[in-house]
Order: structure tokens, then C-alpha cells, then sequence
């Protein structure tokens, strides 16, 4: 079904980079992204009103949990079978959980779809990154992606928002539809993409037996712990957001999602090149730093100004954190297990968010209400996620100084 008409190799040493690979790619990833994204904002509601309230941390902890859990077997699976299968495979799951989560109505019923919703991000990313690194040029890797990343922001950015409007004007259920319509959009610009892989073999079940060296890849050792010290933030961002934007008045609860995108956007369209030109960790040393301070003002939000200023900071650390931190994992990487370091970048990704929304999933419950009735477990949630940034800021410091 999918004709493999590139080499490996030859594509890497290619100098072209705007393909009509590149770009289908990207547009499916716009709507992959879209696609998970537009409920996020509407789940810890929806969950509190099946009885839920407890179960809030969740939502995003296990979701994750089982993307980090997938993401050795998606790296294997990645570098013998190809690129594109495994894409497929995680849009097929998106599909499948879109369209059954209105016919899940107990909340077991929805923490299991969760768990299961987790596969679709715990392989199609890792195969994009490494479906990436091969038709691009190496010395323009943060370049392209960069600009895979606008897309993917672009879904991120305008999910939230029509799902917030969706479920608001029409119903929930329209909201889960929607989303899997999206994902089933992803599926069928894939089955146009050629794969990459020099020598892809066909699936067998034997294929998810991991040996030790399989799980992870000490080459991406120092990605992955930024990566994971940035991203406990992210866990506590989707988990707590929608609380704070209710506490200020906001009714829809995707626009700080929308703002935060928006500007990861307009920093990818600008620095785009900047990893490239100046070198991966000293625009990661930068963006970290953004991202401690947009903590900070996150704390400070007392008001729509204050936290429409976090939004913006917050977007502007990710859209220069995400194609760095990308491009140093294959840097890092040699070509023949390019999969598993991507997912091993990957597995920390997972690992922090899914720790940060069950911590401050935890602090929301435990910490009582302050003088103006706003969750105390917010502010401590997000000076948790300062503090973890300024771990990242101090490791990339090290390894500036060894390097």
C-alpha cells in the first residue's frame, strides 16, 4: 500500500527541505494535534460531573502514562518497520477514542479511555521526529523543526478554542466527534507519504520484546533530563489552567491554550534558525529561563492582564524549547537507532507532564482556598513548575561550561 521511494541516506543528505513530504507531514500533524488538544480544556468539567472530582490529576497522568510506557516499543517498531505505519497507528488511535468517549459515560469507563487515548501520542510524535531527521539536511534540522512545529502549534493553538466553542454552543459529544473526524483527516494524508526507512521489514508480534538496550538510549541522556524538568510544567499547565481561567472570570477555558500557541508561532516564524546558527543549548538555556519566569507571572495572575502576559511567555519558552530540544535528540543520535532516541526524548516528555498534573492534581485537593476563594493547590503548582525550570536552567549551565 505505501510505496517506499526515498533512501534513508539519500535523503539525508539531500539539500532540499520544503518537499512534498515535508508538507504533508506537517499537515497532518496540524491535524493530529488539533485533534487531541481541542478537549483538553473541557475534561476536568466533564469529569467533575460524572463524579469525578478526585480523579482530575488524571486526565493528563494517564494519558501519558501510557505514551512513555509505548514509546520504547514505538522506537523499535520505528527503525524495522518504518515511519509511516507507526504514524498511522497513532492516528488510528486518536480515531477510535474521539468517537467512543460519549458512549463511556462512568468515570472508569472515561479513565480508561484516557489510558488508552495515550498510544496516539506515544507513537505517532516519535515517528514523525524521526520521519524528519531523515528527508532534512542536518545542518537545517532546528529549521525544519521549527517549522513542522507551526503546524503543530497551530493545531495546538486552535484545538482548545473550537473545542471550548463547540461543547459551549452545541454538546460535548459534538466536541468528541469533531476530534475524531480530525484524526481520521491525519490518517489520509499519510497513506500519500512515502517511507523512509532504507530497509523496512514487516510487523511482527516478536517485535515488541525489548531488550535492555532497546528501552533507552543513553545518547539522548541529556535531552531527555531537560526535557523532563521543562515539561513537569506542561503537566501542571493542562491540569490547572482551566481552574484559574474560572477563577478569573474567563468562560473559555481553550483561549489561554490559544494565546500561549499563538506566540510559540510567532517565536518559531522568528527563530526558527537560531539552534542551528547559535547551537541547541545555549537558545535552551534561553527559553528555560522564559519559561521559569512565565511560572512566576502565573502566580502573579490575579487578573486577565497578568495572565494573558503568562500565556504569551509561556508560548514563547515552547515554540523555542520544542524543535531545539528535537533536533539536539538527533543530533545526539546515530542513524540506525534514530527511533528510539526520539523516543526516549519522548519518555521524558511524558514523564514530566504526567508527574506534574498528578502533583498538582494532588495540590488542588489538598491546599485550601485562599482569601479570594482561588484554589490555594494553583500557586503552589505553579511555583512547583519554577522550580523545576530552574533545575533545567542550572543543568543546561553545567553542561554549557563541560561541553
Amino acid at each position: 500500500m505505501l510505496v517506499r521511494s526515498f533512501s534513508f541516506r539519500r535523503q539525508s543528505n539531500s539539500t532540499s527541505l520544503y518537499t512534498i513530504s515535508f508538507w504533508l507531514l506537517s499537515a497532518s500533524n496540524f491535524l493530529f494535534s488539533a485533534s487531541f488538544s481541542m478537549m483538553i480544556p473541557e475534561l476536568p468539567d466533564y469529569l467533575r460531573q460524572m463524579g469525578g472530582q478526585a480523579y482530575v490529576g488524571l486526565i493528563i497522568a494517564l494519558f501519558t502514562l501510557t505514551a512513555g510506557v509505548s514509546r520504547p516499543f514505538s522506537g523499535k517498531i520505528t527503525d524495522t518497520v518504518g515511519r509511516v505505519p507507526v504514524m498511522a497507528f497513532g492516528s488510528v488511535v486518536c480515531f477510535i477514542c474521539g468517537f467512543l468517549y460519549p458512549y463511556l459515560l462512568t468515570v472508569w469507563g472515561f479513565l480508561t479511555l484516557r489510558l488508552i487515548h495515550g498510544f496516539s501520542t506515544g507513537t505517532k510524535p516519535t515517528a514523525t521526529s524521526a520521519y524528519v531527521a531523515d528527508v532534512v539536511p542536518a545542518n537545517r534540522r532546528g529549521e525544519a523543526m521549527g517549522t513542522l512545529g507551526l503546524f503543530t502549534a497551530m493545531g495546538m493553538s486552535l484545538g482548545p478554542a473550537i473545542g471550548s466553542w463547540l461543547a459551549d454552543d452545541f454538546s460535548m459529544n459534538v466536541m468528541f466527534w469533531t476530534s475524531s473526524a480530525f484524526a481520521l483527516l491525519s490518517i489520509l494524508i499519510l497513506l500519500r507519504m512515502p517511507e523512509t526507512l532504507a530497509d523496512p521489514k514487516p510487523f511482527r508480534f516478536a517485535l515488541l520484546k525489548l531488550n535492555k538496550d532497546e528501552i533507552f538510549d543513553k545518547q539522548a541522556i541529556p535531552p531527555f533530563v531537560v526535557l523532563f524538568l521543562q515539561s513537569f510544567g506542561s503537566g501542571v499547565v493542562l491540569t490547572v489552567v482551566p481552574s484559574l481561567s474560572t477563577s478569573l472570570g474567563i468562560s473559555n477555558k481553550g483561549l489561554f491554550f490559544t494565546v500561549y500557541t499563538v506566540a510559540s508561532l510567532l517565536v518559531r516564524l522568528v527563530f526558527s534558525r537560531s539552534s542551528d546558527r547559535y547551537g541547541r543549548v545555549p537558545v535552551l538555556f534561553v527559553s528555560t529561563v522564559v519559561l521559569a519566569v512565565s511560572m512566576g507571572l502565573l502566580i502573579l495572575a490575579n487578573s486577565p492582564w497578568w495572565f494573558w502576559l503568562a500565556a504569551i511567555f509561556y508560548g514563547m519558552s515552547w515554540g523555542m524549547n520544542s524543535p531545539t530540544v528535537q533536533a539536539w535528540t538527533a543530533d545526539l543520535s546515530d542513524e540506525a537507532t534514530r527511533g528510539r532516541a526520539m523516543a526516549t526524548m519522548y519518555i521524558a516528555l511524558e514523564a514530566g507532564i504526567g508527574i506534574g498534573a498528578v502533583a498538582s492534581g494532588w495540590l488542588l485537593n489538598h491546599i485550601l482556598n485562599d482569601a479570594n476563594g482561588t484554589p490555594g493547590g494553583i500557586d503552589a503548582s505553579f511555583a512547583l513548575s519554577g522550580v523545576m525550570a530552574v533545575l533545567a536552567v542550572l543543568y543546561l549551565g553545567w553542561y554549557w561550561r563541560k561541553k
